[in-house]
């Protein structure tokens, strides 16, 4: 039997208050799949109270016991896994082998770290004879985006369970069942009633519900910068903390001393991960003005061997961006660049010409774009790279930093310690040196209006828990 249509609340698979569903559309063939309800006020208010009775007592559980609990919901996790992927697939485009590989490989090795944070986690410590303890911080309201459903579940789920609190989840309304599955996988680890509650709706009806909610201690927030500044108007009103991941416009610095060659080819290609829907994706190339040609010569042939097509089919690279607004969204951008004056080295609008329906884009490769071109500054979220020459390091450094953004930046170079006299110039949350394999265990979370608060292992843990001193102990 299908909980599409149902919420979880207070360990039960319940109806919405009031009856309302939404289409949930697969974007590789623009057509509906399956419907979820949508919920309201009254969902939030239930969601919340019976995470205020369960904090009472899950508050209180042991250190011991919540690395078994995590453990457990890991187990089934991993017997789910498949499954998994599958709706990740098929609500977002993403093709099956990194939908199973990427997709739902991040949440499995995100909880595997967070055990491992928990299991060495110190909660007291003593100064003098004042002891210093952390604890829950309560409710915590979770609202997740559709574009790494698994990783943004499980970075905010897990610490927050860790931690000893509780949570109302709202996955994204766009890419919604493999949140569903994720609330399938609690109920069958066991967790106690009311610790982990899932209501799915939009952001006005159920998200800024969850944020101003006077019972909610903590909303942690990923997606827009536009949506995350509405979340943190909304939640100022009752004084509780927000953590928000927000947009990305990154750059990657190539130095003259890189191989050019590898540099701009591993460059694409992290752009165009996940169809170049990551917000920390290196959007921004930035090369030395004498090898500008050159480097649009290696992108060209690295854009070029993606092939973009249907998601199930076992040779594709890139599949569908998520929706019609998506699709609109980078359409608008890539005209912009060619109408600004940048160079189309290969790509451009409409769809790929093999494909007649979904939501392709041709992966594009820009050059010659300067710092105040729209495709340089807002974020575009599909494939589409822009190149930027820059004469000297002192002006691929200000390029680089000059974005209202601060999630991430990369830097290339063939002497690891110019890489790292670079990085220490970065105003970025994450520096990527020499394109590294993911590291679970680093902090993840940006500067300036890229949000604030960091996740991953201990950093997400700390992140859920409130200090209180106690003066005066004694030893």
């Amino acid at each position: 039997m299908s909980n599409h249509e149902l919420f979880y609340i207070n360990g039960e698979w319940v109806a919405p208050v009031v009856p309302a569903t939404l289409d949930v559309i697969n974007p590789a063939t623009e057509e509906a799949y399956t419907k979820i309800s949508v919920g309201s006020k009254a969902d939030v208010d239930k969601a919340v109270a019976a995470a205020k009775a369960a904090f009472k007592t899950f508050s209180k559980t042991s250190h011991a016991d919540r690395v078994a609990l995590l453990k457990k919901i890991l187990e089934v996790y991993n017997e789910r896994f498949e499954d998994i992927g599958k709706a990740v697939s098929d609500e977002m485009g993403a093709p099956m082998s990194f939908a199973l590989d990427a997709q739902a490989w991040a949440g499995r090795a995100h909880m595997e770290a967070t055990i491992k944070a928990l299991e060495d986690y110190s909660f007291s410590e003593k100064r003098g004879t004042t002891t210093v303890v952390k604890e829950p911080i309560g409710v915590c309201a979770l609202i997740t985006p559709w574009n790494w459903p698994l990783n943004q579940i499980v970075c905010k789920v897990a610490p927050a369970i860790a931690a000893g609190c509780t949570v109302v989840l709202k996955p994204s309304e766009i890419a919604p069942i493999s949140g569903i599955v994720f609330a399938e996988v609690m109920h069958a680890a066991g967790v106690p009633k009311g610790v982990f509650n899932l209501v799915n709706g939009d952001g006005p009806n159920v998200g800024q519900v969850m944020a101003g909610h006077p019972d909610v201690d903590m909303v942690s927030f990923t997606g827009s910068t536009r949506a995350g500044i509405i979340v943190a108007k909304t939640a100022a009103d009752t004084v509780k903390r927000v953590a928000q991941e927000l947009g990305g416009k990154s750059a990657n610095i190539i130095l003259p001393d890189a191989d050019l060659e590898e540099a701009v080819t591993k460059g694409v290609q992290g752009c165009f991960g996940n169809t170049g829907q990551s917000c920390d994706a290196p959007t921004r190339m930035l090369v030395p003005a004498d090898r500008h040609d050159e480097a649009l010569g290696f992108a060209k042939l690295a854009a070029e061997a993606f092939k973009t097509g249907d998601p199930k089919a076992a040779d594709t690279d890139l599949g569908p961006v998520v929706s019609q607004l998506q699709y609109d969204k980078i359409q608008r951008l890539i005209q912009a660049g060619i109408d600004e004056g940048a160079t189309l080295v290969t790509g451009g609008t409409g769809r790929p010409e093999h494909l007649n329906r979904g939501y392709y884009i041709r992966p594009t490769i820009f050059g010659g774009v300067t710092r105040d071109m729209t495709i340089a500054r807002e974020e575009i979220f599909g494939p589409v790279l822009s190149i930027l020459p820059y004469k000297d390091e002192a002006e691929a450094i200000d390029i680089a930093n000059d974005t209202v953004y601060g999630l991430a930046a990369y830097v290339q170079s063939g002497d690891i310690t110019h890489a790292r006299a670079v990085a220490a110039e970065m105003r970025a949350g994450s520096v990527y040196l020499n394109y590294p394999d993911w590291d679970v265990f680093s902090s993840f979370g940006g500067y300036k209006q890229s949000g604030n608060g960091r996740e991953y292992a201990d950093f997400g843990i700390h992140d859920f828990l409130e200090i209180k001193s106690i003066i005066g102990y004694g030893d």
